[in-house]
């Protein structure tokens, strides 16, 4: 899997982990969008910070994450966490069509109307 895959998309980077809280109450929310805007053009790519498969995996499961789930299950060694500076989770970076980081950290309704404004360009 590669990022480059997703240019010409807008993607949302979604770096989480089945044991954080947080990350689980914004799931549903980024479920949403998806479900929404994948078809208008919105990639997401999950990073988890998960130790275990089997707790990851139950995660994307349970919260229904149908997009691609990447994970080296090296916790906060995490290679691709410390590419993108991620010092707590969750994180989000929104990447433009160009890949370009546009915003970071967004949540609920900022983060869907960022993703409205970029796929309108």
């Amino acid at each position: 899997m590669s990022l480059k895959e997703s240019l010409g998309k807008v993607t949302i980077v979604d770096f989480w982990a089945s044991w954080c809280g947080p990350c689980r109450k914004e799931n549903p929310n980024v479920v949403a969008i998806y479900k929404e805007l994948h078809s208008k053009g919105l990639n997401i790519i999950g990073v988890s910070l998960d130790k275990e498969a089997s707790a990851w995996k139950e995660a994307i499961a349970k919260d229904n994450l149908s997009w691609t789930q990447v994970s080296n299950l090296k916790f906060w060694d995490e290679p691709i966490a410390k590419q993108y500076g991620v010092e707590s989770i969750p994180a989000t970076f929104i990447l433009d069509s160009s890949g370009k980081i546009v915003a970071q950290d967004l949540r609920g309704p900022e983060l869907r109307a960022k993703i409205l404004e970029l796929l309108a360009k």
